[in-house]
């Protein structure tokens, strides 16, 4: 049976279990690469798949977790010899369903780090053509934390087969991912791309895992997988051990099931014995019937916003008409312009960023993607992508990390053709103009006909209503002041007769007339008491903003008023500026002053930092500046990412910006920037992804510290020299992946033959208990941890 028709029909489908720690029962430690075992030791990935198939799984993955160009290119096997390799060995097992198993690449993307999308994308696009070519089943990505990085893997997937896909990711205790991707964002990308299932694997034991199941469901349609891990490792006489038993894992796994999961697995430390012990649990449960989802919701990877919920804002101030500045900004590519605008909007209360390029002097789709980029991670808000152009919705929606609004699709039946195709392709809301080849309609009949021409169309696409927000387009008052009550009653009818959100575009009602802002304010309330549930607007208007504030309080969506109350209860006259002075300290809201270039670091201005940094060099010296004010900065943004009100795209911001003051410092007075002293930092040998350790290293950087970098999957012989040579005494070595724990130990083992180095670990599979049984001096769970142990020994 095909794979899709085989979800459709069965209730439950019960997945394999750990591969990778399987194999440790063998191989505790002292092997390359996990995927080369397909030839070293064939019998034993053999048998490992068999098992699973005796023991009930419906579905069985391939050995090629991190069978990518990055891991493989000094292996002596291509990505295509693994892949085919690997699947035909799952398929002489007799699986019914064969998963070509997709992990993470080892490499943050940008802005992050230095991978563009398009490279992880030809990354992916490799290995899925590999897997197409060797006759694997579906596409299973796991083990994600980035959402842009997993997008590019299903994109691959989606327009380079037909095959079925799943997607999974991995998720902190604080329901978020490493990156900071919630499981709402996550659950509505992917949805939005089309994938098949859809869940979340490793973690932790399936104990965690109910809040983020629960999150799932109440954002998506699709199927839910569960694979967690059998708890966090342990080390007895030298090697990993779960104490979570198959029956303890089923006993967890339950809720979830009850809270809709329908595909059942296991991740590390699970075996045979856990997939027949879920087996018999599936055949015992009933599948839980969902309700289908109804809301219109778009998201940014940490922040989504729900329109039926409440009334949406959509920040209008990146539209360059009529805003020479911003005109400016765009030609010159100023980034840290543009994200000080989208940043000020949304302090003051935007809940949408609209993002607009349309200037003639740039390349539209260009330039709006590279904002995407520039913007993801580091807003904390979605976007609404607002062009006219094909080319440039089409392309800038491929960067978003999350779903973004499309700005906007009208009646016209061209209109229709180009831009429905895209809407549907990321599964994102758009935004649809009442207005056709004859032009804006003036009467109300007449717009309701373009609605239902435009629901239609978008029907034959796979589109659901729900994902149509109606601009009933705003008149001018001064020019068809007869005809403005017909776009409020346009409003109305489509939000009762058809169910559709709908948004309006303020400014136009008042053009032409004096005290604009007050009109505008008028015309907006009278458009919620309609039922408008969006509209793009100017938030640091405050009658404006005041307008949608009293709304939420009278319509019960502010609830016991209390955003409203924090708002206002203290409110003075004041004015909102994107820039600051340089020369003077900025006033903040509890009398406390505090110095510009502490608030450009802890903001991520690079440029600015640069800026204020030399200004204050020519009256400073190198080290009062460092002191006074570099570290004061950082230990902020360390506290501020320890307590969670800020995440990792954040943090690496404001790592940036603190290393061009750094730069500053050293061109202007060398000795201030002398090193504390000497880290040795690796990721140990057979794991690949360096991505904490890289981290580790740009703070540690930026606290004075020589950082000794000696990349990833780092022999133990390498880390060894490094220490003799450069009288090492602190090591900080890194692992994600539980396969290469006991590498970790024994590299630790190493050091403490030759020299007296204090050891600190970290990492996705580090916990407290395991770093003390592997022997290590310290657990960091952060690269801040590891700047305040840096701190204390050196």
């Amino acid at each position: 049976m095909e794979l899709r028709a085989f979800l459709k029909n069965r209730d439950f489908i019960t997945l394999d279990g750990a591969f990778g720690t399987s194999v440790l029962k063998k191989y505790p430690s002292n092997y390359d690469a996990i995927e080369l075992f397909s030839f070293t030791d064939e019998a034993l990935v053999y048998d490992i798949h068999k098992s699973y198939v005796e023991a009930g799984a419906d579905i069985v993955t391939t050995n090629t977790f991190s069978a990518n160009r990055f891991k493989l290119k000094s292996k002596g096997y291509s990505v295509d010899e693994v892949v085919k390799k690997a699947v035909s060995i799952v398929k002489s097992t007799g699986a019914k369903y064969v998963a070509l198993d997709i992990g993470p690449l080892g490499r943050l993307l940008e802005p992050l780090g230095d991978m563009s999308f398009d490279e992880a994308y030809d990354a992916f696009k490799e290995i899925v053509l590999a897997g197409v070519a060797a006759g694997a089943d579906l596409i299973y990505f796991e083990t994600f934390s980035d959402l842009l990085e997993i997008k590019a893997g299903i994109l691959a997937a989606k327009e380079n087969s037909d095959l079925p896909i799943f997607a999974t990711m991995t998720f902190e205790p604080n329901r978020r991912t490493f990156v900071g991707v919630t499981p709402s964002a996550f659950a509505l990308t992917v949805s939005g791309l089309g994938v098949d299932a859809l869940g979340v694997n490793c973690s932790s034991g399936p104990d965690q895992m109910l809040p983020i199941i629960e999150e799932l469901a109440a954002f998506t349609d699709l199927p839910i997988i569960a694979k967690a891990n059998a708890g966090i490792p342990e080390f007895i006489d030298g090697k990993s051990f779960y104490r979570v038993t198959p029956k303890d894992y089923c006993a967890s796994l339950s809720p979830l099931i009850d809270a809709g999961v329908t595909l059942a697995g296991g991740c590390c430390g699970t075996d045979a014995g856990f997939v027949k012990e879920i087996k018999t649990l599936l055949s015992q449960k009933q599948r839980l019937k969902r309700e289908p989802i109804k809301k219109t919701r778009i998201a940014s990877q940490g922040k989504t916003v729900t329109f039926d919920d409440n009334f949406v804002v959509i920040g209008e101030r990146l539209n360059p008409t009529g805003k020479p500045l911003l005109k400016k900004a765009l030609i010159e590519n100023n980034t840290e312009y543009l994200i000080a605008e989208a940043r000020a909007q949304l302090k003051a209360g935007a809940n949408v960023i609209d993002i607009n390029a349309g200037i003639f002097e740039v390349n539209e789709a260009q330039v709006l993607s590279d904002i995407v980029k520039s913007f993801n991670g580091v807003i904390d808000a979605p976007y609404c992508l607002d062009s006219s152009e094909k080319g440039a919705l089409e392309r800038a929606a491929r960067y978003v990390a999350g779903l973004p609004l499309l700005n906007s699709v009208n009646g016209k039946t061209s209109s229709l053709e180009k831009v429905l195709p895209i809407a549907k392709k990321y599964g994102a809301p758009i935004v649809c103009l009442l207005l056709d080849e004859s032009g804006i309609p003036k009467t109300l009949e007449d717009r309701i006909r373009i609605a239902e021409k435009i629901i239609s169309h978008a029907k034959k696409y796979g589109i659901k209503k729900r994902q149509l927000v109606f601009d009933c387009l705003t008149l001018t008052a001064s020019a068809e002041q007869e005809n403005v009550v017909n776009t409020l009653k346009a409003v109305k009818v489509i939000s009762e007769k058809y169910g559709c959100n709908t948004v309006l575009g303020l400014s136009n009602v008042s053009f032409g007339l004096p005290s604009r802002e007050q009109l505008n304010s008028a015309f907006l309330s009278h458009a919620l008491a309609y039922g408008l549930t969006s509209a793009i607007l100017n938030p640091l208007n405050d009658e404006v903003t005041g307008a949608v504030d009293s709304y939420r309080v009278l319509y019960n969506k502010d609830k016991n008023s209390e955003k409203y109350i924090a708002k206002y209860k203290d409110k003075k006259k004041t004015t909102v500026t994107v820039s600051s002075d340089a020369a003077k300290p900025a006033e903040q809201p509890n009398g406390a002053k505090t110095e510009p270039l502490i608030e450009a670091i802890i903001n991520g201005k690079k440029d600015e930092t640069r800026k204020l940094s030399e200004l204050l060099l020519e009256t400073n010296d190198g080290m009062t500046l460092i002191h006074g004010y570099l570290i004061p900065a950082l230990d902020r943004v360390g506290s501020m990412y320890e307590k969670g009100t800020i995440f990792l795209p954040e943090l690496l911001l404001s790592a940036n910006a603190a290393k061009a003051a750094f730069e500053a410092v050293r061109e202007k007075s060398p000795k201030a920037v002398e090193t504390k002293g000497k880290v040795l930092l690796a990721t140990v040998f057979g794991d690949v992804h360096d991505i904490g350790k890289n981290i580790a290293k740009m703070l540690l950087n930026n606290y004075g510290y020589d950082v000794i970098d000696l990349g990833k999957d780092v022999p133990v012989e390498t880390v060894l020299k490094a220490v003799r040579e450069n009288e090492i005494k602190l090591v900080g070595l890194s692992a994600l992946m539980t396969t290469t724990l006991n590498n970790m130990k024994e590299t630790i083992a190493e050091i403490r033959k030759i020299s007296e180095a204090k050891i600190m670990v970290g990492g996705a599979v580090v916990t407290p208990e395991n770093s003390k049984l592997i022997g290590a001096d310290f657990y960091c769970k952060d690269a801040i941890d590891g700047v305040s142990v840096a701190r204390k020994l050196l």
